[in-house]
């Protein structure tokens, strides 16, 4: 009979220790209720629970958690704006409280889950009724930071913490895109029109400075070589006078006719001309009386040049 009552005693002991050890998984915690009510909490690990009084009513998880949304909105010029985000939420915290209101405040996960994205779409709904269309794709910051300030009492009252919201995608109605689409193309068009304009004028502006240096250069460059000829032909002329005055003192000095210097010179110029001619016409008075003239000019000269060195 002893034998048997500790039989019994260990299969209860048994009984008790199979239906009251609880496995509480990393990241999650257990809430206990008895006969309907709130008691504690089991943490991750071993734990021990009244069999068949204490019941897990839920496992909460810690863990971030994320949905996929995907709604529309207006803005206040009447343009229809699709909206495709993500949004990224957890437990605010393990603590008993946290866990409490997670726990109790919805029936399901579903209806979390449905209270969650309807906030988040009325918020990003609110805030695009506000803007125009133009706007919208250069506020993605200003609508997360929005959203995020509107919802996260609520969502504290609820136990979570909205850690992050991504909106991938914006987009408009066909027509919208369309014409949004021809706007950025005549945009373009029209910087690439103002580009080549200006690139245009940069290459003519550049061609005409280019084009007045080398004329400046040719000037330049002519009245140094025209100076330079002017200087040569006053040197030559200076020696040829130079030349015929010593000829002229030794002719003197021999008692000798300075003209038939002259005469000389005339002789040499009217063979120089027949030699250099290359076949073109020259008409030259080759009567006595027009030696004569050309060497009264001569003389002259000679005499004018004399009375300017003197």
């Amino acid at each position: 009979m002893e034998i048997l009552i500790s039989l019994w005693w260990l299969i209860i002991i048994v009984i008790i220790l199979f239906f009251g050890l609880v496995t509480v998984q990393q990241a999650n915690i257990a809430v206990i209720t008895m006969f309907g009510k709130y008691r504690r909490v089991l943490r991750p690990g071993l734990n021990f629970k009244i069999p068949f009084l204490e019941q897990i009513y839920k496992v909460v998880s810690v863990q971030n958690r994320s949905v996929e949304l995907e709604f529309q909105a207006v803005t206040v010029d009447q343009a229809n704006v699709y909206f495709k985000s993500m949004l990224l939420y957890s437990v605010i915290n393990s603590e008993e409280e946290t866990i409490k209101k997670v726990a109790f405040k919805f029936i399901s996960e579903r209806d979390l889950m449905q209270a969650l994205i309807r906030t988040v779409e009325g918020s990003i709904r609110a805030y695009v009724a506000t803007k125009r269309q133009a706007e919208i794709l250069l506020l993605r910051r200003e609508i997360v930071e929005y959203v995020k300030e509107q919802i996260d009492h609520s969502l504290e009252d609820w136990g979570y913490h909205l850690q992050d919201l991504q909106i991938n995608d914006i987009t408009f109605d066909k027509a919208v895109m369309e014409s949004m689409s021809k706007v950025v193309a005549s945009n373009n068009l029209k910087a690439a029109a103002e580009n080549e304009g200006q690139a245009l004028l940069i290459t003519k502006t550049k061609a005409a400075e280019a084009e007045g240096n080398a004329i400046k250069i040719s000037a330049e460059a002519e009245k140094e070589a025209a100076r330079l000829r002017g200087q040569g032909v006053a040197l030559f002329r200076e020696e040829v006078a130079r030349g015929m005055s010593q000829a002229a003192e030794q002719m003197k000095q021999a008692n000798l006719d300075t003209n038939v210097i002259l005469f000389s010179m005339w002789t040499e110029a009217i063979k120089n001309f027949a030699e250099a001619g290359q076949g073109n016409v020259i008409f030259l008075d080759g009567s006595p009386q027009g030696m004569d003239k050309n060497m009264q000019q001569i003389m002259a000269m000679l005499q004018m040049k004399n009375n300017k060195i003197t």
